[in-house]
């Protein structure tokens, strides 16, 4: 798999840190880290697979996080 890439305006911030985390607690952390969008959707949800800079996405189960990707 290619490497994300980093934009200006991402934060740099490990999205790995998040899973476990619970789904609010992920939300507000990603907020205050400056994300400037947070999406959570449960697993096997439909997205569109367009790149965002500047969002993060947490794939959300049981009320906490699973995962999480970039874009």
């Amino acid at each position: 798999m290619a490497p994300e890439p980093q934009l200006p305006n991402e934060p740099d911030d490990d999205i790995e840190t998040y899973v476990g985390l619970d789904q609010q607690d992920a939300e507000e952390r990603a907020r205050e880290r400056g994300w400037t969008t947070v999406r959570s959707l449960p697993p096997g949800m439909m997205i569109t697979m367009e790149y965002l800079g500047g969002r993060i996405n947490f794939e959300v189960k049981d009320g906490r996080v699973h995962r999480s990707w970039k874009g």
